[in-house]
């Protein structure tokens, strides 16, 4: 960035936030000290750097979120909010402070070693935490079912008429009785559990699929639903997450902000190739590694449910998914002939698969603009 702008960095908690500034031209620091957290303490410290020439801010995302950012902008700072992961560090460097913190931010966001991250805004924050509010209870009632489950187990209780969590299963769960009463109000209590937590996934499950309904949604959601093994909950996710598709210049750049692409280590003439990044965001993989496992079959026939999804596209996006599946069950299917386990193959599909989902993001974007 250019030396004429002063960098306010800031390391930013719960209750205060500690403050470095580096005026514009200089090359040594100064330390502003540790304030409270508060509106009004934020607004004190931009008066007091009131200074010639233009002011940036500089924080790393955290637990704290955006309000800070939101703030400056209120107040007519320029903000950048950057990526904490990819924050340099010297490997020397064994003092951490709040104060050391936000002089080495308002230092390398100079140097232009900082990554900002994109700040979304307060509609897409709020999709988001809907989004990740019904993954939370899908993990909630995961573990209210083992609890039930393991309780009858300890009891001898086991089922053995099929898979589990089926109506014949709730039958059957039903049905349990206990003589001591005691056993009895623990296993009510459990079952019950299960079915808040059912009841609730329901209510969030509407709720996200009603918000997939509107702009600036729906045309994205629309436009991912024609790919197999992405219905309108794994849209919505892949939508929030990401937000902007248009921001990743190419699909392997894409590929790269979800974590499943390889690392290397490599030095000289030693070759050293390890296993994917997971860097990047871990909803959006999560999303695409389940989804890759609908491409393990090699047949390409297309069910109802996922025609009728492309019957809604326009000819080049549900060409373009069905491109996707038929390239993507050949790959599967190519690398499990080689040897490779499943889930080594379901990485590296769900890796191609990221570049489609780019594709047809953008395109469906383009679409509803137009």
């Amino acid at each position: 960035m250019r030396d004429d702008t002063t960098v306010l960095g800031l390391d930013v908690h719960k209750e205060t936030i500690a403050a470095a500034l580096l005026p514009a031209g200089a090359g040594m620091v100064r330390d502003l000290g540790v304030l409270p957290n508060t509106p009004e303490a934020v607004r004190k410290l931009v008066k007091r750097v009131r200074v010639p020439g233009p002011v940036v801010v500089v924080y790393e995302a955290g637990p704290c979120g955006y309000a800070t950012h939101r703030q400056m902008e209120g107040l007519g700072v320029p903000c950048a909010v950057v990526a904490p992961t990819l924050i340099p560090i010297r490997p020397g460097d064994r003092v951490k402070t709040d104060r050391r913190d936000a002089a080495k931010l308002a230092r390398l966001y100079r140097a232009g070693e900082l990554t900002e991250v994109r700040v979304p805004t307060p509609g897409e924050e709020a999709a988001r935490d809907l989004v990740r509010a019904r993954e939370d209870v899908v993990a909630n009632r995961l573990r209210a079912r083992h609890r039930l489950s393991k309780f009858l187990l300890r009891q001898g209780r086991i089922w053995r008429e099929g898979r589990a969590w089926t109506g014949k299963h709730g039958v059957w769960l039903g049905g349990q009785r206990f003589d001591e009463s005691l056993q009895q109000q623990a296993f009510d209590a459990a079952q019950r559990g299960v079915a808040e937590a059912d009841a609730h996934l329901a209510v969030l499950g509407q709720q996200v699929t009603d918000a997939a309904q509107v702009e600036p949604w729906r045309a994205v959601v629309t436009a991912l639903r024609g790919l197999k093994g992405v219905d309108t909950l794994a849209a919505m996710t892949l939508a929030v997450e990401v937000r902007d598709f248009a921001r990743f210049p190419t699909g392997p750049a894409f590929m790269a902000y979800t974590g499943l692409v390889g690392r290397e280590d490599s030095s000289g003439s030693r070759i050293r190739r390890l296993g994917i990044t997971k860097a990047g965001n871990a909803h959006v993989r999560r999303v695409l590694v389940e989804a890759a496992w609908h491409y393990r079959h090699a047949r390409g026939t297309v069910s109802p449910a996922l025609a009728a999804r492309r019957a809604v596209l326009p000819p080049l996006l549900a060409q373009m998914a069905q491109r996707a599946q038929d390239r993507l069950q050949r790959k599967f299917g190519r690398l499990v002939s080689r040897g490779k386990v499943p889930q080594v193959a379901v990485v590296a599909t769900a890796r191609e698969l990221a570049g489609f989902v780019w594709a047809l993001a953008r395109a469906g974007a383009t679409e509803a603009t137009t």
